[in-house]
């Protein structure tokens, strides 16, 4: 969406339910906002507006900030659902050893459209593209040029799962990229953040790109607490190596030592937590609750559509399931009742906007309905859905109760691109035109056989299983574990349970 196309008409949303989402959490009844200039310009009751100002009746409905997504596949969206019986092995096989090394850049583009528009139709407003298919420059032109071109906000985050980050981020030809496209920190539509993992490798080659990322003044998003990935030596290192800042984004955090919470509490760094990624593919368990414990900021995303949608509404709900099993299956253990829940359904709705905001450093201009933010606004309104009414307990409404569906209105940077439950434009027909090209080809790259046989993984061998970075040799603690046999449940432990790795 490039600003110098765009028109920012006067726009006032009459009589919602507004979630301001401010310091205070105010809930405001029967109350207007004015979007003029891609601002929010005045909030109350019976506003006075400038005349032909365009008015959306929001009577009835929840007015609130745009929902944040701070780590998000977006290339792999052509394949939506392919995978939906994959574990986070089949995963691994299937895009970093295998299949994803034959995306072409136009198959980054048509995913990352597809994925920008999907995104806002759930009124989702901001997107990170953790994007980790840029083999080349050309496929990172690719990717940008996608989101640009969509009427949203996001954030490039720069990776490539098939080469080491200190190989790609030193090399001449991504430095010019990032001068040419992001020169200057980028615009306030389109940020930029650097992607990668890192691996525990005491030689800490990961270090060339933390330095990278400091010379070019970027944050760092990386997946940290992933169950025979990345773990505590990865904390460690990072740690030792002063690399961990407010401005480092966690992504998981789901099988760390209380050491490694600690650390990033200490550094102020924010966790973007997937639960439904975490749940399904294995990461490990969904670590809200390590997270409050330790007083770590948390976002929420969604991972990748090649198993999930792009809705916030089902991260919400699959989060406050999550922490409250975990809450209510400790206490039984010790043989107690849960009385009170400390996991709120605001504390999610606060997740899902100011909180991703605050992970991504821009709070000062989205994530709250406040006079002088960026308009970044969603309407959820559905007067054809018995379960859009009553509306009596606005948190739970947005978290248990609402979902795409209901996104009536999603305006970004004072522009409407989502108005009476429809896309506005024609963006959708020529990210479909994309997509079928992207499938056609890779149904042709793969055979039938294939094909077939990726939506149906067999068990791989163990020899797949202890390292998804083929850029290195090294790998974690608990992959040598289960490479001496951790996986044959027929092997016992003295006390009768299976055997443990020696640290997790």
């Amino acid at each position: 969406m490039r600003t110098s196309e765009v028109v920012r008409e006067p726009m006032v949303l009459r009589e919602g339910l507004v979630l301001t989402m401010n310091r205070a959490h105010d809930v405001l009844a029967s109350t207007d906002v004015l979007v003029r200039n891609g601002r929010i310009e005045a909030i109350g009751p019976r506003l006075e507006v400038p005349e032909g100002t365009r008015e959306i009746d929001a009577r009835g409905g929840i007015i609130m900030p745009g929902m944040i997504d701070t780590h998000r596949h977006m290339w792999q969206t052509a394949m939506r659902g392919y995978g939906a019986d994959w574990t986070l092995t089949q995963y691994f096989v299937w895009y970093y050893l295998t299949w994803g090394k034959r995306f072409r850049p136009e198959d980054i583009w048509a995913g990352n459209f597809l994925s920008a528009l999907e995104a806002l139709d759930a009124g989702v407003t901001t997107t990170v593209d953790w994007s980790h298919g840029l083999q080349t420059v050309e496929h990172a032109e690719a990717a940008a040029d996608a989101l640009e071109e969509a009427p949203g906000r996001f954030v490039l985050a720069y990776g490539n799962i098939q080469q080491g980050p200190w190989e790609w981020t030193t090399d001449h030809a991504f430095r010019a990229f990032v001068e040419r496209r992001f020169g200057g920190g980028g615009t306030e539509l389109l940020g930029f953040q650097l992607a990668f993992d890192v691996t525990g490798d005491p030689a800490f080659p990961e270090r060339a790109a933390f330095e990278v990322a400091r010379d070019l003044d970027v944050p760092v998003t990386t997946h940290a607490g992933v169950w025979g990935a990345t773990n505590d030596d990865g904390i460690r290192l990072m740690h030792e190596h002063g690399f961990m800042t407010p401005r480092t984004i966690y992504v998981h955090a789901a099988t760390l030592s209380p050491d490694s919470y600690h650390r990033i509490s200490a550094t102020g760094g924010w966790a973007s937590v997937s639960t439904e990624s975490e749940q399904s593919a294995g990461q490990g368990y969904p670590p809200t609750w390590q997270l409050r414990r330790y007083g770590i900021g948390v976002s929420l995303s969604m991972d990748t559509s090649v198993w999930w949608s792009a809705d916030l509404f089902s991260a919400m709900r699959a989060t406050l399931g999550a922490d409250r099993a975990r809450e209510h299956l400790e206490a039984h253990a010790r043989n107690e009742t849960v009385t009170n829940h400390h996991l709120r359904a605001e504390h999610v709705v606060e997740w899902a906007t100011i909180g991703g905001a605050r992970a991504l450093g821009l709070d000062h201009l989205i994530g709250s309905i406040e006079i002088g933010k960026r308009a970044d606004l969603v309407v959820l309104k559905n007067d054809h859905s018995p379960a859009m009414t009553p509306i009596l307990h606005p948190y739970g409404h947005v978290a248990f109760q609402a979902q795409r569906a209901d996104v009536h209105t999603v305006i970004v940077d004072g522009v409407l691109v989502k108005d009476d439950h429809r896309l506005v434009g024609d963006h959708l027909a020529r990210a479909r035109r994309g997509v079928d090209e992207t499938v056609a080809y890779l149904m042709q790259e793969l055979g039938d056989e294939a094909w077939l046989e990726g939506m149906h993984p067999a068990i791989p061998e163990l020899s797949v299983l202890e390292n998804p970075y083929t850029y290195t040799e090294w790998r974690s603690e608990s992959a040598r574990w289960r490479d001496r046999g951790g996986p044959d449940t027929s092997e016992q432990n003295a006390d009768g349970g299976t055997p443990k790795p020696p640290s997790a």
